[in-house]
């Protein structure tokens, strides 16, 4: 299983590596939409639907209002407002203060959550923003770094947590939504992203930007990235299900690849605009 777990990672990453790199910021839109479209489907079941036709229905309205906010803010043009971008980002950032809220009190909570209507609207604030931020990031000057730093990131708050848990995770989390998960882990992953933000701002001369701004911004992508994981968590759980999907062998769905950086993706984003980066 690890093994699977491995290869289905490099493979996927390699793959969204070279697309970063060497697709246009048009085929880069395209694929990023693609991978949001999968995780739509995914999510349809963790709404409740089961039909292949209302799923379907499902991921076709989430095409029409990523389409619609790229239409908003005229992100894939020379034109972008980036004060619409902003709106977006910000309406995503405000739905995960939300579902902080959500997570920590599950599974009182799940009585506002619970039907079907708002675990639609859960979808839709999940992924459009993420989105819309990921196709903002690749606008940039500098792009193609700015998306690899903040995989950088997520990648590196799973990795610490991974270890700190393991080594040292006995305190629970959030044991009604996420059992695995630990203080530990938590702490860890959040020691290690900042550390890399560090290491990263110093590499690339932090004199431009104050390393106490690099950190937070480091360490509140850290914090969603963690967030989207629990989000995901406490649907699957609500649902009974293990997995999203099984489109990824060792994996599972596209949604539990995705979940970390649906969150993390427009928390960055924001950050960087925010500050004029």
């Amino acid at each position: 299983m690890l093994k699977q777990r491995v290869i289905t990672a490099v493979i996927m990453m390699l793959l969204i590596g070279l697309g970063i790199v060497f697709l246009p910021l048009l085929g880069l839109a395209i694929m990023f939409a693609a991978l949001v479209l999968v995780a739509a489907w995914e999510w349809s079941a963790l709404a409740g639907l089961s039909s292949k036709y209302s799923r379907l229905a499902y991921t076709a309205v989430t095409l029409v209002l990523m389409l619609a906010a790229a239409e908003y803010s005229q992100i894939l043009t020379a034109q972008m407002h980036w004060e619409r971008v902003r709106d977006i980002l910000g309406l995503g950032c405000l739905w995960w203060a939300i579902a902080l809220l959500w997570v920590k009190s599950y599974p009182a909570s799940a009585v506002i959550w619970r039907t079907n209507a708002m675990r639609f609207l859960m979808g839709f604030l999940t992924l459009v923003p993420a989105w819309i931020a990921l196709v903002y990031l690749r606008s940039h000057s500098q792009g193609v770094m700015l998306l690899f730093i903040m995989i950088a990131l997520v990648a590196s708050a799973d990795i610490g947590a991974y270890f700190a848990g393991k080594t040292w995770g006995n305190a629970k989390l959030a044991p009604d939504v996420s059992p695995g998960k630990s203080w530990a882990g938590f702490w860890g992953g959040m020691v290690a992203t900042t550390s890399l933000a560090v290491l990263l701002s110093w590499w690339f001369g932090g004199a431009k930007y104050p390393l106490f701004a690099v950190a937070v911004v480091a360490l509140v992508t850290g914090l969603a990235s963690v967030l989207g994981d629990l989000l995901e968590s406490m649907l699957k759980r609500e649902e009974g299900i293990k997995d999203s999907g099984s489109i990824l062998p060792g994996h599972g769905g596209m949604m539990d690849r995705l979940d970390s950086m649906t969150a993390a993706a427009p928390v960055f984003a924001l950050c960087l605009l925010l500050a004029g980066w």
